[in-house]
């Protein structure tokens, strides 16, 4: 019985250093996958051509990461602006000065549960992975 209780142990340590590295990796990867997506909005929708972000770019967005592994359901976009004003209008686009922000959150869908069977603590089930960032809008009327 004891044999048999080291076994699993020795497995359950083998399999989580083996793979360890592989889903942090994922984790990296979907976090810069996002921040790029994020800056690439922005620069899209601050530019002096738009001065917003419509729903249709979100919708874009979605399609594109769909393409990367993503559930296009999961993603949350906020599109916020530094005055107050809606940054989704495309009949009022942000002037020139105002900044822009966008945030983009997605869950981590239990990328951690082998953390989980060695004892780690891991994240909530409701946690997401984020990114973030601000533009200065360029939209001159």
């Amino acid at each position: 019985m004891k044999q048999i209780l080291v076994f699993i142990l020795f497995a359950t340590l083998l399999c989580w250093f083996m793979f360890a590295p592989v889903y942090k990796h994922i984790i990296i990867v979907r976090q810069a996958v996002l921040q790029k997506e994020v800056d690439y909005l922005l620069e899209i929708g601050a530019s002096g051509r738009h001065g917003y972000i419509s729903n249709l770019m979100i919708q874009e967005s979605r399609d594109r990461l769909e393409g990367r592994g993503f559930i296009p359901g999961d993603l949350a976009y906020s599109v916020e602006t530094t005055t107050g004003v809606n940054g989704m209008d495309a009949s009022q686009p942000v002037r020139r000065g105002t900044g822009l922000r966008l945030h983009m959150t997605y869950p981590y869908h239990r990328l951690f549960v082998i953390d989980q069977l060695v004892g780690i603590t891991i994240p909530a089930a409701s946690a997401r992975m984020g990114a973030m960032g601000m533009k200065m809008s360029e939209y001159v009327p």
